[in-house]
């Protein structure tokens, strides 16, 4: 299974150099690179910047390689590592996402045609990513790297198991939440509103159960 996810990881990073690489000698020497939260481009540059996220994706799976060596005792990432391999999995799954509505937002510039709403796909990947990600973290052992970062986790393991329980649970269905609103049109800042609360939840949760647990003497 771990190698599984390399193998998924590594064909969609060539799949985003080679696909950047044939659109390359057909891009304007200017292409967007930025788009605000309304889906309107708010940043350029050159068509070599098209080759900026296969190359952060490649860096990436590097960083994800080294990770588990630089983890200091106690929090390495081997107690979880299919865990964790899923989780770069898809993390690089929403990067080539990324790319390939970079490319299709690109070229619908270039042929001066309106398909795809730019802002509302953008803004679905981001709530499926959070999504698959929230389905793992309930299997997330205690560690630097994938976390619900806040100190009442790290302070007792009760309270990062059961903060992590929950947050699996309020990151798949603000995900779902999310995607419906976007499906059914609704402003896309609603749709940020719901990750904000994903990540919002669980930190307030953790502060509570901690401080909770300290005034029985639980921890």
């Amino acid at each position: 299974m771990n190698r599984a996810f390399w193998i998924v990881a590594i064909v969609l990073t060539a799949c985003a150099w080679g696909a950047s690489a044939l659109a390359y000698p057909n891009l304007p020497e200017s292409i967007p690179t930025h788009w605000n939260v309304h889906g309107e481009v708010d940043g350029r540059g050159g068509r070599w910047t098209v080759f900026l996220m296969p190359a952060v994706t490649t860096g990436l799976l590097i960083f994800f390689a080294f990770l588990p060596a630089l983890s200091p005792k106690s929090f390495e990432v081997d107690s979880f590592r299919p865990t964790y391999l899923y989780v770069m999995a898809v993390t690089v799954g929403l990067l080539v996402y990324v790319q390939a509505i970079i490319l299709m937002a690109i070229f619908q510039e270039v042929g001066g045609v309106t398909w795809l709403d730019t802002g509302r796909a953008l803004t679905a990947g981001l709530l499926a990513f959070f999504g698959l990600i929230g389905g793992a973290m309930g299997k997330v052992r205690k560690n630097f790297y994938i976390r619900i970062r806040v100190p009442w986790t790290l302070a007792s393991d009760r309270v990062w198991d059961d903060t992590h329980r929950l947050a699996a649970w309020v990151m798949v269905v603000g995900a779902v939440v999310g995607l419906a609103a976007v499906a059914l049109g609704a402003p896309i800042p609603v749709a940020f509103g719901v990750l904000l609360a994903t990540v919002l939840v669980p930190v307030v949760y953790s502060f509570l159960h901690y401080k909770a647990l300290e005034r029985r003497g639980a921890l």
